[in-house]
């Protein structure tokens, strides 16, 4: 399969994405990084790993559908079968959304449904929540509200600040979002009307656990 990854910053979820590539945890190629930003240190790691990259300055475009639509062009000419968002922090429009459904997904940091949005791991610690974590989810129309393919749980502990909450979070992330892909690139997961389907079932809310015990 060809992945085609999206980032806007610092890029450790492609990491762990590239690490479980070379290491052939995932069957697939990933044919182009596209950032948004040229100072997204993720580059970076593309130049290191020789994945092609593809620059487009949102910032050069009239509205949100413009550079959408020329980032779908690029994409497109990489004949993806999956299009990763990981930390690509750009709302997408619907219509780039409908181009890639059942082959575009997200990773979110809060156990969806709730939190979503920003600044999760302090409103969970606000909300007196036992547990948080992160999930990765096809995206739809409606912001983080794509059906969940996956999760993985942490504790939040009572001395806990959204900052540490935020790093066991993190490496939970690079855990999970590699797995997921590593299913849907196995053909073990799919997008159905309905919502995920494992096999011959379709997932709960939920989707998957995949905490790591």
């Amino acid at each position: 399969m060809n992945i085609v990854v999206l980032i806007s910053g610092n890029g450790s979820n492609f990491q762990a994405i590239i690490d479980a590539v070379e290491t052939g945890t995932i069957n697939a190629t990933i044919t182009a990084v596209v950032s948004n930003r040229s100072d997204a240190f993720g580059l970076q790691r593309a130049a290191k790993h020789n994945i092609p990259q593809i620059i487009l300055d949102h910032t050069g475009y009239p509205d949100r559908e413009q550079f959408d639509l020329a980032m779908q062009n690029a994409i497109d000419q990489c004949d993806p079968d999956l299009v990763v968002l990981a930390g690509f922090m750009r709302i997408l429009t619907d219509q780039f959304v409908q181009h890639y459904q059942g082959r575009l997904i997200n990773i979110h940091p809060s156990l969806l449904p709730k939190f979503k949005g920003l600044n999760t791991h302090q409103r969970a610690i606000e909300a007196g929540e036992k547990q948080h974590g992160c999930s990765v989810h096809y995206v739809s129309a409606e912001l983080d509200s794509g059906a969940v393919i996956g999760q993985a749980r942490v504790t939040i502990e009572h001395d806990d600040d959204a900052a540490s909450l935020a790093a066991r979070v993190q490496t939970a992330e690079h855990r999970l979002y590699p797995t997921c892909i590593k299913l849907i690139c196995e053909g073990k997961i799919k997008l159905s009307p309905n919502g995920v389907v494992q096999g011959t079932h379709i997932l709960p809310e939920q989707g998957l656990d995949l905490t790591e015990e």
